[in-house]
């Protein structure tokens, strides 16, 4: 008695059909589509973000004038030790 049949799933696809007809919800479906794409670019974007600063870490001022990148710096502090 709980579970949804495959006519049930039929019946309910033609009423919703029928009430709001075919081009409401293909402009339905296309807005959907549209969201999603958009989703997976932001994503993408973000994890591009993230790559870009792993390679490029940021620039670290030890004195007025001297800039040493943040990897130079590691370098020059474990070779002191």
């Amino acid at each position: 008695m709980g579970s949804i049949g495959i006519w049930q799933i039929v019946i309910i696809a033609v009423v919703v059909v029928l009430l709001f007809g075919r081009g409401k919800i293909s402009d339905l479906m296309g807005d959907v589509a549209k969201g999603i794409n958009s989703f997976k670019k932001g994503l993408n974007e973000d994890a591009a973000d993230v790559k870009e600063k792993e390679e490029n870490p940021k620039v670290i001022n030890h004195a007025p004038g001297d800039t040493v990148n943040a990897q130079e710096k590691a370098k020059d502090t474990v070779n002191k030790d």
